[in-house]
């Protein structure tokens, strides 16, 4: 059973595993907003160098693998002072806690950035999404309704908020 070894900022070296772990998901579907796989250079694009970031970090398992990653941006459309975050953890032979070790990074970058909100968009058939954002202490703030998958059928999203402080 692989660990945490380290949580640490993501860099391009780490996008060929986000995007294996991000592909895994989206292949298995049902719990993410993204479609259609993603190649290297869109994830290096959008979750590592991407201007809107405030920060995006990975989990590194005992094996040297990305076992998790999580983004926060900010900026347009999201609204002052509004940050907007996303969370992966691997599927296949995952490791324990990720999720949680990442979130704390995540929430001292967004009170540095001066950030007054983290706000987490969940398709409302994600119940693991649902949870852990729950269990961060995030809480329901609204719902967008039926907001189109690309075949057309229409899935909720909960719209969750925390103050990072």
């Amino acid at each position: 059973m692989r660990t945490i070894a380290t949580v640490r900022p993501a860099e391009p070296k780490d996008a060929e595993g986000m995007r294996d772990l991000l592909n895994e998901i989206i292949a298995i579907g049902g719990t993410t907003a993204f479609e259609d796989p993603l190649d290297r250079d869109s994830v290096t694009a959008e979750f590592i160098t991407a201007d809107a970031l405030v920060c995006s970090h990975v989990v590194e398992d005992s094996a040297g693998d990305v076992a998790a990653f999580q983004y926060l941006v900010a900026g347009p459309p999201h609204g002052d002072g509004i940050g907007s975050i996303a969370s992966f953890a691997r599927q296949t032979d995952p490791v324990k806690g990720a999720g949680r070790a990442l979130f704390p990074r995540t929430r001292d970058a967004a009170k540095a950035a001066g950030l007054t909100e983290i706000e987490a968009k969940i398709r409302a058939d994600n119940v693991p999404g649902l949870a852990y954002y729950s269990k961060m202490g995030f809480v329901d703030h609204h719902v967008v309704t039926g907001v189109p998958l690309k075949d057309g059928t229409p899935v909720d999203r909960t719209v969750n908020r925390l103050p990072p402080g």
